[in-house]
């Protein structure tokens, strides 16, 4: 990637670091599997990048493979939390540090008017069984709120990253969960300007409505794509994984520019949302009838009651 002269101004990392896990089968053995096994994982990812970009900060998020056991990301301090926040501590201040010790997420501004949010939703996945019948894991609802209050004081615009996503075709994620996070970014709508996620190994975008209603669009999803910031466009890039072992070198290549491949003029939420409107008739044939239906009113609609509704009168 740092051969691509992108000369962006920042990173942000949403999860998956250096140990990857496929359908509960692991690329490593799981009796090879440690808690200083993860860390090492982490530690060689993030000195990597400090390697070939020493100069430019990076922001990252935790993953629920970024933990052992997988998914059991707890609400208090760990090993692997004292870990990352060491690790990470030279691209953050020591406020963030602290709460990434202590829940695995924090907050900064990064420049006058703008705030980055890393949250811990990986304690939200339905897998773990550490937060199941908590209302508030690790106090991360309360402390959100909070944040985005100070931000409206401040009117500061906010940036919302993770790895797990909200919305209704994540069924990972706990229906509890997701609605409380819907309510807090609608609360908020006039703060939160995008969020942005991993996780779901597909390019997707979404839409957080200000009001159940649908009628004004508070703020984009954008999930597993690769971008600039503030976001005036989309590049993704991809690296052919067998080409590389083959030549021992990664050599990525830029898949498309979502301005052009999908005739917009820019990424904003009102122009991303009329895109989403032409989905509404020109999916593809493989994805028609109640598979369209649910795709689209997926895009629109993240929480529960108001998806059901859509989908039923659809």
């Amino acid at each position: 990637m740092k051969q691509a002269d992108l000369q962006p101004e920042f990173i942000i990392w949403t999860g998956y670091k250096g140990i990857s896990f496929t359908d509960c089968k692991t690329h490593v053995p799981k009796e090879e599997l440690s808690t200083d096994v993860v860390i090492n994982a982490i530690a060689n990812m993030t000195h990597t990048i400090r390697q070939f970009f020493p100069q430019l900060p990076v922001y990252p998020a935790l993953g629920n493979h970024n933990y052992w056991p997988q998914d059991q990301l707890p609400t208090s301090a760990n090993a692997i939390y004292d870990a990352v926040a060491k690790l990470w501590s030279p691209w953050l201040n020591p406020e963030a540090v602290a709460t990434l010790q202590k829940g695995g997420f924090y907050s900064l501004v990064i420049k006058p008017g703008l705030r980055l949010v890393s949250l811990n939703t990986n304690l939200y996945y339905s897998p773990n069984q550490v937060t199941v019948n908590m209302t508030d894991p690790a106090g991360q609802f309360q402390w959100l709120q909070g944040t985005l209050e100070l931000s409206r004081q401040k009117m500061e615009m906010v940036s919302i990253f993770c790895l797990i996503l909200q919305g209704i075709l994540i069924l990972e994620r706990t229906q509890s969960y997701n609605e409380q996070l819907v309510k807090i970014f609608r609360n908020y709508s006039d703060v939160v300007q995008g969020q942005f996620y991993g996780h779901t190994h597909r390019d997707s975008i979404m839409f957080c409505a200000s009001s159940k209603c649908g009628c004004s669009i508070a703020s984009l999803l954008i999930i597993s794509l690769s971008l600039f910031f503030p976001p005036k466009d989309i590049w993704q890039f991809y690296l052919n994984l067998t080409e590389a072992n083959l030549e021992q070198r990664s050599k990525w290549k830029l898949e498309y520019i979502m301005t052009e491949a999908f005739d917009i003029d820019d990424i904003q939420p009102h122009s991303l949302h009329e895109l989403a409107l032409r989905f509404d008739y020109n999916l593809n044939l493989t994805c028609e009838g109640s598979c369209k239906t649910i795709q689209v009113c997926a895009l629109h609609f993240l929480d529960q009651e108001t998806y059901s509704e859509t989908l039923h009168s659809s």
